[in-house]
């Protein structure tokens, strides 16, 4: 299978994947390496915490949010890699044994002005959980090569 190029990305177009499970221990194992904030790493201090509960580190959901993006299908693309992030929020806890899914919406997509060979398709990603709750959203502009261009299909 031909890898995606910038053309093939279409405004209004969704990929969705998942789900994924979330297990307790991943949580505290990334908490106690990355983000040893209370709230993530202990039950009680989590329930006294505005989250409620234990939770994922917001970075531990963008962790995962990246990987079902690779999953998806970033990995079996021609990117280019991004700049940055125009927006991120994280709008619920992510839990132990949440079920998390992943959809891709292509907000935008345009020629590079100094590049031929590449595209900048701004994406939506959001997640959410079992019960249909959008848990964590962001927006990114992710290069592409076209298919015109020298990047390895």
């Amino acid at each position: 299978m031909s890898k995606l190029h910038f053309e093939d990305f279409i405004p209004g177009q969704k990929i969705e994947h998942g789900p994924r499970l979330v297990t307790r221990e991943e949580i505290l194992a990334f908490a106690a390496q990355y983000d040893p904030q209370p709230m993530h790493l202990d039950e009680e201090a989590g329930r006294n915490s505005m989250l409620g509960g234990l939770g994922a580190s917001g970075w531990h959901t963008s962790s995962m949010m990246m990987r079902m993006i690779c999953d998806s299908f970033l990995l079996d693309s021609t990117s280019l890699g991004a700049g940055g992030v125009e927006e991120v929020k994280w709008l619920k806890p992510v839990r132990p044994d949440d079920k998390l899914t992943l959809r891709t919406t292509v907000l935008d997509a345009r020629r590079s002005r100094s590049r031929a060979d590449m595209g900048i398709v701004r994406m939506q990603y959001e997640l959410f959980n079992q019960h249909g709750d959008r848990v964590m959203l962001m927006v990114v502009p992710t290069m592409f090569g076209t298919r015109d261009s020298k990047v390895p299909s």
